[in-house]
């Protein structure tokens, strides 16, 4: 069950961008403890999705990448979450991490907001280094990890 009706403007933003454009975009900046994300809320609802979240990139850049995954999963360009694809960055492929549910409370509240619990699935896209590295490859640079913390474990084959 997700919520219906907000208490406030923002909650109320929220339910009418997923009742308009089916999905709601939150963006938390960085600050000491870690690097700023973007995650969607919504897509479950109204796609039959699983929610998404990217870490350390610009806001504008963070969503454009969250409207791509969502249209790419809706097309069915893609469908297998647990390889790697190059439908989301031209030229560059990108990995999806599960996200625990044990990581919800932390990152993603106003999902759980709306979805009145932890009853949806999350998945962290993970953007390439320049050098096409991902977090777990032992030759990524230490900046680069540290800048998109896995959520979950990561893949076994990425």
């Amino acid at each position: 069950m997700v919520r219906q009706a907000g208490e406030d403007a923002s909650e109320q933003k929220v339910i009418d961008d997923i009742a308009i454009h089916g999905w709601h975009g939150v963006y938390i900046a960085g600050d000491d403890e870690g690097p700023g994300y973007a995650f969607t809320i919504g897509a479950g609802h109204s796609f039959g999705l699983p929610e998404f979240l990217i870490m350390g990139l610009p806001q504008a850049m963070a969503h454009t990448i969250l409207d791509v995954a969502l249209d790419a999963a809706r097309g069915g360009a893609i469908t297998d979450f647990t390889a790697t694809t190059d439908a989301l960055l031209q030229g560059h492929r990108c990995a999806f991490v599960r996200v625990p549910q044990a990581q919800y409370r932390d990152y993603v509240g106003y999902a759980r907001w709306y979805y009145q619990g932890n009853d949806f699935s999350l998945y962290q896209i993970v953007w390439p280094s320049r050098d096409g590295y991902f977090p777990w490859d032992a030759q990524a640079g230490e900046a680069y990890v540290a800048s998109q913390p896995l959520l979950g474990p990561a893949p076994q084959a990425a």
